[in-house]
C-alpha cells in the first residue's frame, strides 16, 4: 500500500485524477456528492455548523462535552459579563458559527487583575468584551452572520500529550459514516499554528490505526514529517490511550445527530477522559494523506451493510476488525489467536 500511494504524498509530483481514484482517494467533488449530500439530511446541518445546537444536543444525550458556563448573545449581556466570569480563573469563549479555531480565546490563569492567555500574554476585560463583541458582529462566523458567543470549561490536556503538541490542545479527529468509525487522525498543535490545532494554519496530523491508535504516519502542509518541528516527539511512538472509548464516542455521535458521514473532534481531559469537542458534516480529506491509504474502499464497504439493528458496540467491533491499518493488522489477528487459545485452555479446565 506504501509503494502504492506514495506518489500523492509528494506535492511535487502530479498525480492523475483517476490514478487518485483508482488507488480510493476520495476527492472533494466525491465526498460533497456521494457522501455530504447523499447521507446527511440538511434539517440535521444545524446540530453540528452551531457549536451552541451541537453541545446542547450532547448534553441532552449524556454525550461528554466541556460544561457550558454561560452564552452571550447581546451587547447588553456583554457589558454585565465581569461579574459572571469573576467566579472562573479558567474558560474558553469561543463563536458558536466559526471554523477553523478562529475566534477562540483561552484563558489559562489570572494575575494582577489581568487574564492570561494559553500564549502566556496577559490581556484585561475591556480585551475580553472587544473580542465578545467581534463574535456577536459575526467577525469570525461563515458568511459574516451575526453570532453567539459560548464560554466553557477549560480541558486539560491529558499528560501523555504532553510533550507532542505545542501550547494548544491536542484533539482526535474520527470519521464517522453510517455510524462507523473509519478513519482517525490525532492533530498537534505547533508554533506555525499559534498553538491551535488546525492544519490549513500549520497543526501536524498524525494517521491512526482504527484497530489500535497507533500512529501511523505524519504530515505538515500536506508533507510527511517524523518528528515534530517544535518538541523534537517522534510519531511513530504515539499510541493514544482509551482508544475504544474514543471510537465508541465518535460512533455516539451518529446516533445523536443521525448525519451519516460526519467529522467528530474529540479530546482526552486529563480528569474527565475522552469528551466531544465538536462535529463536522463536511470533515476534510487529508486525514487520507495522514492514514496512507484512500477512503474509498472503506466507504463503499459500509455502504452495503445493513446498520439498522447495530448497536455502536457492534459498530465499532465491526470497525476494528475490518478497518485496521494492513501495518497493524498482523499484531491485532496474534493477539485475537492468544486470547483465543487462551479461553480454550481455560475452558478445558473449566467446562460449562
Amino acid at each position: 500500500m506504501w509503494r502504492q500511494i506514495r506518489p500523492w504524498l509528494d506535492p511535487t509530483q502530479w498525480i492523475s485524477p483517476t490514478s487518485l481514484h483508482q488507488q480510493g482517494i476520495l476527492g472533494m467533488n466525491k465526498r460533497n456528492v456521494a457522501y455530504v449530500a447523499r447521507y446527511n439530511p440538511r434539517d440535521r446541518y444545524p446540530l453540528v455548523d452551531d457549536k451552541l445546537q451541537t453541545k446542547l444536543v450532547a448534553e441532552k444525550a449524556g454525550v461528554p462535552a466541556p460544561a457550558l458556563l454561560t452564552q452571550i448573545r447581546t451587547q447588553h449581556e456583554i457589558e454585565a459579563i465581569e461579574p459572571v466570569l469573576q467566579d472562573y480563573d479558567e474558560f474558553v469563549i469561543k463563536p458558536a458559527q466559526g471554523s477553523g479555531g478562529k475566534g477562540i480565546l483561552v484563558i489559562t490563569g489570572r494575575e494582577d487583575n489581568r487574564l492570561i492567555k494559553s500564549s502566556g500574554a496577559r490581556i484585561t476585560t475591556t480585551d475580553v468584551k472587544r473580542h465578545l463583541s467581534n463574535i456577536l458582529s459575526g467577525l469570525y462566523s461563515l458568511g459574516g452572520k451575526p453570532d453567539v458567543a459560548i464560554v466553557e470549561t477549560l480541558i486539560h490536556v491529558d499528560p501523555v500529550f504532553a510533550e507532542l503538541s505545542y501550547e494548544g490542545v491536542p484533539d482526535i479527529r474520527l470519521i464517522v459514516f453510517k455510524g462507523f468509525p473509519v478513519m482517525g487522525m490525532l492533530r498537534l498543535a505547533t508554533h506555525a499554528s499559534d498553538g491551535k490545532a488546525n492544519l490549513h494554519q500549520g497543526a501536524v496530523g498524525v494517521g491512526l490505526d482504527i484497530g489500535t491508535g497507533q500512529g501511523i504516519k505524519a504530515v505538515q502542509y500536506n508533507r510527511p514529517i517524523d518528528h515534530h518541528p517544535d518538541t523534537g516527539a517522534h510519531f511513530t511512538e504515539i499510541q493514544v490511550p482509551h482508544w475504544r472509548r474514543l471510537l465508541t464516542l465518535a460512533a455516539r455521535c451518529y446516533d445523536v445527530t443521525q448525519l451519516g458521514y460526519l467529522g467528530a473532534d474529540l479530546v482526552l481531559d486529563a480528569d474527565h477522559g475522552p469528551m466531544l469537542l465538536e462535529l463536522n458534516a463536511r470533515p476534510g480529506l487529508t486525514i487520507q494523506i495522514a492514514n496512507v491509504q484512500g477512503m474509498l474502499p472503506r466507504l463503499r464497504h459500509l455502504e452495503q451493510i445493513d446498520n439498522r439493528y447495530m448497536s455502536v458496540e457492534q459498530r465499532v467491533d465491526y470497525a476494528i476488525q475490518h478497518f485496521a491499518h494492513e501495518l497493524m493488522a498482523s499484531r491485532i489477528k496474534a493477539a485475537t489467536a492468544i486470547t483465543q487459545s487462551t479461553r480454550q485452555g481455560s475452558d478445558r479446565y473449566n467446562p460449562v
